[in-house]
């Protein structure tokens, strides 16, 4: 089946997730495009600052934050659809829900507007737009500083916020996941927020894409182990698959 543009570069962006490095001729020969379109693939996600190229082979450029909001949008479109659809399986009419923030989670939004009379928290506006037009719906969003670059609160507001509340499922992301399941972030301020919202669910569910996987990022708090469930595009290594199911965390590999 021959990709589109954006379905491509999906392809490119978790295969260099699975892998170090690759050239344009790996994945040519991997995805069946000629190495040519291959390498303008690359130059234009090495121009979003998404992929770092050298010596002839990419690979997934390391953040020391996370990219644009915009930018990251277009990174495993599909994949954060089928995280969506399995949330969105997961929940629910009339279910309390608390949404955190990114690109996934604004995607589980947009596939919850087909359930009638929730009710959401959130300290994102992209979350709280994507469910205008649901059904019934009542939502509370969190308040203080805006982040201008993502559409979200993430300070001692929003943690305050959260704690206020006791919902059915909190669904949120993360910066990454490392090689051994740790769960990381670009900054303290995102941790504790995270911490939040998983606090205030009954059911707390991870949902994150697999070009997340094996990040190297400067914080860490917790592993997915810790969650009642994660979402993922991902193929978890056996042993914490083995660790998830030993702490009852449930894994849906979409």
């Amino acid at each position: 089946m021959r990709l589109d543009l954006h379905g491509r570069r999906d392809a490119i962006l978790a295969l260099l997730a699975e892998n170090v490095s690759l050239s344009a001729a790996d994945l040519s020969a991997r995805l069946g495009v000629s190495v040519q379109t291959l390498r303008a693939d690359l130059r234009d996600l090495d121009e979003a600052a998404l992929v770092q190229r050298r010596n002839g082979r990419a690979q997934l450029r390391q953040q020391s934050e996370n990219i644009g909001y915009l930018p990251r949008e277009g990174i495993a479109r599909k994949e954060k659809q089928r995280i969506a659809l399995a949330v969105k399986n997961l929940i629910p009419d009339g279910a309390r829900v608390a949404l955190g923030t990114g690109t996934t989670v604004e995607q589980c939004a947009r596939f919850l507007t087909s359930h009638r009379d929730l009710f959401v928290v959130s300290n994102s506006i992209h979350a709280v737009c994507a469910l205008q037009n649901a059904p019934g719906i009542a939502v509370e969003l969190a308040g203080g500083t805006v982040r201008m670059r993502d559409l979200d609160m993430i300070g001692v507001a929003a943690h305050q916020f959260f704690s206020r509340y006791r919902v059915d499922y909190a669904v949120f992301s993360c910066g990454g996941v490392s090689d051994l399941g740790g769960v990381m972030d670009y900054n303290s301020d995102e941790i504790a927020v995270r911490k939040a919202i998983a606090g205030c669910g009954k059911q707390s569910v991870l949902v994150v894409d697999s070009t997340k996987m094996g990040a190297d990022l400067a914080c860490q708090m917790g592993h997915i182990r810790d969650f009642d469930v994660v979402v993922t595009g991902a193929r978890l290594a056996p042993a914490l698959l083995r660790d998830c199911r030993q702490a009852v965390c449930r894994v849906i590999e979409v």
